[in-house]
Formats: C-alpha cells, sequence, structure tokens
C-alpha cells in the first residue's frame, strides 16, 4: 500500500510518459532553460538602441555654456582694444600648433616642449611626494603616538604659501630645476599624508582586533586590511595633490626661468603677447584635467568596490 502511494521522482516521470503516449496526448513542452534564453536576452539587448538622450546631455551643456563664454568674449572686445578677440586669439593657436616643438636656442622653445618640461618636473616632484607621503600617511594613522608628535608640525607648515617656500629650495639647492621640483614636492606631500591618515584612523577597530587575535604581522596588517580600506582616501590625496602640483609648477617656473610653460607665460607677458598667455591658460587647464582624469581613471580601476 505505502509502495503504491510513494513514487520516486523517476517512477512518477516514466508513468506519465507512458500515460501520455497511451493518450496520444504530446508530450508537455519543457519550460526553457536559463542557458537556452541568455543568448537571446543577450541578442535583445544587442539590438537595444544607442542613448542620444543621454549623450546630448553629457555633450550640450557643456558645449553650451562654452559658447556663452565665448560670445561674450567677443561682445566685449568687438570695438578693438589691447585686448585680443576670440578669432584672433584662435588664428593665433593654430600658428602656434602647427609646429609646437621647434627650438631655435635654449630660451626659445615650442609650447610642446614647454610643457613636457613642466610636466617632467611635476612628475619628479609628485613622485617623491607619494614615495615619502603615503608611507608617512600610513605611520601616523597606524601610531598615536606618532600623530600627537607630527600634527602640529603639518597643521603650521600646510597652509605656508608654495611659493614661501622656493627661496629655501634655491638656497639649499643653488639651482632653480632642483628648487622647483622641491616645490612641488613639498605643496603636494600634505593632501598625501593627510589623507592616508584620516583612511587609516577609520579602519574599523574589529578588523585590527581580529588582526591581533590571528597574530598578525604588521606587514599583514598592512597589506591585507589597511591598504584595501585605504585606497580610496589614499588616492583622493593623490587626485589633490596633482592638482596642486600643476598649479604650483606654473608660479614657480615664472619666478625661476629657464623652460616651462610657466616661464613661458611670463615671457609671453615681457613681449605683450596677450594671445599666446590666454592660449597658454587654455592649454594649462586642459593639461590639468587631462591628469585629473587620468587619477580618476586609475582610481576606478584600483577601487575594490568595482571588483
Amino acid at each position: 500500500m505505502v509502495s503504491a502511494v510513494f513514487h520516486t521522482p523517476l517512477r512518477a516521470s516514466e508513468e506519465l510518459k507512458s500515460s501520455t503516449a497511451v493518450a496520444g496526448a504530446a508530450p508537455a513542452t519543457a519550460a526553457p532553460s536559463p542557458v537556452a534564453v541568455q543568448p537571446a536576452v543577450a541578442a535583445r539587448l544587442a539590438r537595444a538602441p544607442f542613448d542620444w538622450r543621454a549623450l546630448g546631455l553629457a555633450v550640450i551643456p557643456p558645449v553650451f555654456g562654452l559658447g556663452v563664454l565665448i560670445g561674450i568674449w567677443a561682445l566685449l572686445t568687438m570695438k578693438g582694444g589691447s585686448f585680443p578677440t576670440p578669432a584672433e586669439t584662435f588664428a593665433e593657436a593654430v600658428k602656434l600648433f602647427s609646429d609646437p616643438f621647434y627650438r631655435n636656442g635654449p630660451n626659445d622653445q615650442g609650447i610642446g616642449w614647454n610643457i613636457l618640461f613642466s610636466l617632467e618636473r611635476v612628475a619628479l616632484g609628485f613622485g617623491m611626494a607619494a614615495l615619502v607621503g603615503i608611507p608617512l600617511g600610513f605611520m601616523i594613522g597606524r601610531f598615536a603616538v606618532l600623530n600627537r608628535m607630527v600634527s602640529p608640525l603639518i597643521s603650521l607648515l600646510r597652509p605656508v604659501s608654495p611659493l614661501a617656500r622656493l627661496p629655501i629650495g634655491l638656497l639649499v639647492f643653488k639651482a632653480a630645476n632642483p628648487a622647483a621640483i622641491w616645490t612641488i614636492f613639498i605643496c603636494s606631500i600634505w593632501p598625501m599624508i593627510i589623507n592616508t591618515a584620516v583612511g587609516v584612523q577609520r579602519v574599523p577597530q574589529d578588523y585590527l582586533n581580529v588582526a591581533k587575535v590571528l597574530n598578525l604581522s604588521e606587514w599583514k596588517v598592512i597589506t591585507k586590511i589597511l591598504f584595501p580600506s585605504v585606497l580610496p582616501y589614499m588616492l583622493t590625496g593623490v587626485r589633490l595633490s596633482v592638482g596642486t602640483a600643476w598649479l604650483v609648477i606654473v608660479a614657480a617656473e615664472m619666478l625661476t626661468g629657464g623652460v616651462g610653460i610657466g616661464f613661458w607665460v611670463w615671457d609671453e607677458w615681457n613681449n605683450l603677447n596677450v594671445k599666446n598667455i590666454l592660449i597658454a591658460i587654455v592649454v594649462i587647464g586642459v593639461v590639468g584635467l587631462l591628469l585629473e582624469a587620468l587619477l580618476v581613471s586609475i582610481a576606478k580601476r584600483f577601487s575594490y568596490d568595482e571588483h
């Protein structure tokens, strides 16, 4: 009696097939498997129309804002004067960028060389600041005694103007190029130290308690617990630092001379070439945006939240 009531799934399936065959009915249609559905979904998504509205919202407002700015500029300069018009500045930019890497001597080089020399100084000063600032930020955030010892010095030195540090570099290094690199270094290091230290201090204490229970070494604590948690803060400090470095190098090169985008701007002012100064302002802004975009892409690439 029990065997007649409780059937195994296999036996019940065989009986169902035999009963449908005897009755002459067609077997029930099986539900499509997820494997079979996925290609159809993928094909439907591939045929989805392009989102022109999103593209328009991303492109049209910035272009409109730029057009309004150029229009105001054109209206203010339409009666002439010492300030160039947008058309004159654009014509000068075309001529300037037609040969950006010319060389007519050490003090007469194209704008391309000046940008590259400035980027080289920024890379050296910024790189040294990262090598010193990020480990120092980890130590300040990790050890309370070190934090109490260094915090007053950071609060004292951080607000000092970048150009106030340039004479110290000239006194120590006796040359303009290392003095400019020193100025970038000392101005770029503070955001890295502060953001990294704040990130370490905000790591949940429970994580560190588990590390103590497991008797992990300090290196394991830094690489396995602190680094993944601190990485967003650290990358924020890096982004702030590179903006500061690019801002400082222009001012430092104006004072030290030589080759660089800052010196080029000052040299064009001495020649009363306002059009080239306006072009340099746009170039400096574009290079700063590209540096920022590069670091944002790196931050997304190494963000633990994206994986």
